[in-house]
């Protein structure tokens, strides 16, 4: 989504990045095939350090596989109690397990221009967290047995071992293609939410750093929840996105053909901006919590396991 002023910022102190430029298509996919590889091979490590002492989909239903024993309540079909497990004590236990019937799970990423920046060499640019992200939970969602598909792909849904090499080369073709027409060598900005493969009432997660207007943030989430589907958002921010640690006069140029601005003494307005970012990032967590869905938030100079870990579990039904 298109930022709405609080992007763009210097990384070297009044020296604005440049526009990214038009690129073949060759050359985009080149790029992108030496790149996801390394990415689909992080996102992986990442999800096996959350599913570390995660069980499995934590959901009972109709399955093979043993969850847990619960004590017997009114209401409970007596057929189901494990006599064996109820003898070892004076109280009568279910025997549950896990639920097999398998959901799809759709995701997004934010791949405008405003998102391929970073404010310096310490921190990855918001659009390479957000992949990593979104890659290492389609691998949770696969190792659960979960189906997993990218919006706004015409392809079918992802399941099993293959599907995280699938769903990486889905998203690398959905990053060239825009070359082929001409266009800037990004994708457009905004949540396709009339893709009319999303299949009703699935899951859906959208990575992105959310500092669009927000009327066209609640139109899009909006769209989506009418499907319906529930969902949740997670913003990704730049340390110096929330903080604003510049000094003196700087130059601050967009990336998305917004008009440079240049200010004075940035410390001057360091407390209005963060005011004023508090004031976004609580209309968008206001906006996910109207449709039902979730929100959660994210630094790039922060562990990427500590969000996936809060998103899996916001994830695992309830």
């Amino acid at each position: 989504m298109r930022s709405a002023g609080a992007e763009g910022f210097s990384a070297g102190g009044g020296i604005a990045a440049s526009r990214p430029g038009a690129a073949s298509t060759a050359l985009r996919a080149e790029a992108l095939g030496a790149r996801l590889p390394p990415l689909v091979v992080a996102a992986d490590r990442v999800a096996a350090t959350v599913m570390q002492g995660v069980h499995g989909r934590r959901r009972s239903g109709q399955g093979d596989a043993f969850w847990q024993f619960r004590p017997f309540v009114t209401g409970d079909v007596p057929a189901r109690i494990d006599w064996r497990q109820s003898a070892k004590s004076d109280r009568l236990f279910i025997r549950e397990t896990e639920w097999e019937a398998a959901q799809t799970v759709a995701l997004w990423r934010d791949a405008s221009p405003s998102m391929a920046w970073r404010s310096g060499p310490a921190v990855p640019n918001k659009r390479e967290r957000a992949e990593l992200l979104l890659l290492a939970t389609a691998s949770l969602l696969l190792r659960g047995g979960e189906q997993v598909r990218l919006i706004g792909d015409p392809g079918r849904n992802h399941a099993g071992h293959a599907g995280l090499e699938a769903v990486a080369n889905a998203l690398g073709h959905r990053a060239a293609a825009p070359a082929a027409t001409g266009a800037s060598g990004a994708e457009e900005p905004g949540v396709p939410s009339n893709d009319p493969a999303l299949p009703r009432h699935a899951r859906t997660v959208l990575f992105g750093d959310f500092l669009s207007p927000l009327d066209d943030i609640r139109r899009s989430v909006s769209a989506l929840a009418a499907r319906p589907l529930r969902g949740h958002l997670v913003q990704i921010l730049d340390p110096a996105e929330e903080t604003l640690p510049y000094r003196g006069r700087i130059r601050f140029e967009g990336l998305e053909a917004e008009a440079p601005s240049l200010v004075p003494r940035v410390e001057n307005v360091r407390e209005l901006y963060e005011e004023r970012l508090h004031l976004h990032r609580a209309g968008v967590a206001a906006i996910a919590a109207a449709a039902g869905w979730g929100f959660l938030t994210h630094r790039t100079d922060q562990p990427p396991g500590q969000v996936l870990l809060a998103l899996w579990q916001a994830l695992a039904p309830q």
